[in-house]
């Protein structure tokens, strides 16, 4: 298993009285492909404040993707939330009516936790067929996928993706592996996500 961690930029407050928030999802697409829209809204999403477990077993997407199995996990403990997440066996064979690859995720995990002036992010991510993975994944790890229109991309995926809000607050989301489909524009767009974990430690979120 490959496991990197991140950090969020810390922001110094004055000490007041706030309450965490975190959530996760094994993960979810929002996709439109030659007109068709498919979505399918966060799977077995937890939160810190219920439901705290959730679970998919899994199955198609249309023709989009397959998950496999699923769950995901979320606490509060005194001032600190947790959320994590993780699934099995994801195939997108998407991208081969364009002249792409298929993308398959064996298994795959995104953790975060707060702390009293931030969030860390966790993630790991197993076997990857389709695409070329570095031994070592750094931060927002960007894979172009060649092949679109005009010399344009058919997908992007990244990889220990992690998002935070600029000016920094505390808060993050962090997605284990994210395809975003024709970046530049082409015959399909959107977005699927595996592995979602979010956490803020002043609750804004």
């Amino acid at each position: 298993m490959l496991a990197v961690t991140t950090l969020a930029a810390p922001l110094l407050v004055a000490a007041a009285p706030v309450t965490s928030t975190g959530w996760a999802s094994s993960g979810s697409v929002d996709v439109t492909i030659d007109n068709e829209h498919v979505v399918t809204g966060e799977l077995a999403k937890c939160t810190v404040d219920g439901p705290y477990s959730a679970r998919t077993q899994g199955g198609e997407t249309g023709d989009v993707a397959v998950f496999g199995f699923g769950e995901t996990g979320c606490g509060r403990s005194d001032a600190v939330s947790i959320a994590q997440a993780s699934g099995h066996r994801f195939e997108t064979t998407v991208l081969k009516r364009y002249g792409g690859p298929a993308l398959s995720v064996r298994t795959y995990s995104a953790k975060c936790a707060t702390t009293a002036t931030g969030s860390l992010g966790e993630v790991e991510v197993g076997t990857v067929g389709g695409i070329t993975v570095p031994a070592q994944i750094p931060p927002n790890d960007r894979i172009v996928i060649p092949g679109g229109p005009a010399g344009t991309a058919l997908a992007t995926v990244i990889l220990n993706e992690t998002v935070t809000p600029q000016p920094p607050d505390g808060s993050l989301v962090t997605h284990a592996l994210h395809i975003k489909l024709f970046p530049q524009g082409g015959p399909a767009s959107g977005d699927i996500y595996l592995g979602t974990a979010a956490c803020d430690p002043f609750g804004k979120k």
